[in-house]
């Protein structure tokens, strides 16, 4: 019970945070929406690339442009929901430095939610349409039997997706409570990672695809699940029902990832300024 109203205070603090800053950035309507606008761009510029590569060649790693979409959709778009909620987390560092994070501490409401919140960005917007438009031009294109268990594993795939890459937001926020800073540390993880699972696992090492699928399990946002619809090996190997267990992958990763910011709270020591 104590659980319950904990995670219901905690999204109800996070609610009102983020409606604050949303109604902040609303305030200059034409503003926003160029912004949205421009952060679409910016970020269809990786697409871009692929689309260079594959200008030059028929496929990569034995992946044609439909899959290798696919792949990018998917990852683009749990990473940018994702992003929305939880991307302000890298401020961290400097609410530590400048010792405003000892005010968090003293305020009625969680600190993860006053952290995850604080900063909502709606421009982010401009990620999760891009991501999600050359999802549905890989939905249409990519040669699939479509079958009810694959069509229902992707939106499974995006959730758990997001999921996963929050739980990575959350986990970096926790080191940089450690280190008192190291933003760049968790943007490794976090901005590299979905750009990592935007190429096919077949162009990389054994030894990276091995350490993305096990020990930071960030091949289960889409390496995995989508082996399974496209009809192609798993990386590594894998067993056949690997597919089906970005879920259960989530839910682990936001376990580790509670315990980990437990944890950081508790080592920490204000700055004294």
């Amino acid at each position: 019970m104590g659980e319950r109203s904990a995670l219901a205070e905690g999204l109800r603090a996070y609610g009102l945070i983020a409606g604050m800053w949303v109604r902040s950035s609303m305030a200059y309507r034409a503003s926003f929406v160029v912004t949205v606008f421009g952060n679409l761009v910016v970020t269809g510029l990786d697409f871009v690339a692929i689309l260079l590569m594959f200008s030059q060649v028929d496929s990569l790693g034995g992946w044609s442009m439909p899959e290798v979409a696919l792949l990018y959709g998917l990852s683009a778009t749990a990473f940018g929901i994702a992003d929305m909620a939880l991307g302000s987390m890298d401020v961290l560092g400097g609410r530590i430095r400048d010792g405003s994070f000892d005010t968090l501490l003293v305020r009625p409401a969680p600190v993860l939610a006053q952290i995850g919140a604080d900063h909502f960005a709606l421009r982010r917007l401009g990620r999760i349409t891009q991501g999600a438009l050359v999802l549905g031009y890989a939905l249409a294109s990519v040669d699939v039997d479509w079958t009810a268990s694959k069509v229902l594993l992707v939106p499974v795939m995006l959730v758990s997706g997001a999921v996963i890459f929050s739980a990575l937001f959350v986990a970096g926020a926790a080191f940089q409570i450690l280190v008192q800073d190291a933003a760049e540390v968790q943007n490794a993880f976090t901005y590299g990672g979905t750009t990592l699972l935007q190429y096919p696992p077949t162009v990389f090492g054994k030894d990276l695809v091995r350490g993305v699928t096990f020990m930071l399990p960030l091949a289960f946002v889409n390496w995995v699940p989508a082996a399974y619809v496209l009809g192609r090996p798993y990386p590594v190997g894998l067993p056949s029902w690997a597919a089906f267990m970005s879920p259960l992958v989530a839910a682990a990763c936001c376990a580790l990832a509670g315990l980990a910011w437990r944890a950081g709270l508790r080592s920490y020591r204000s700055t004294g300024s």
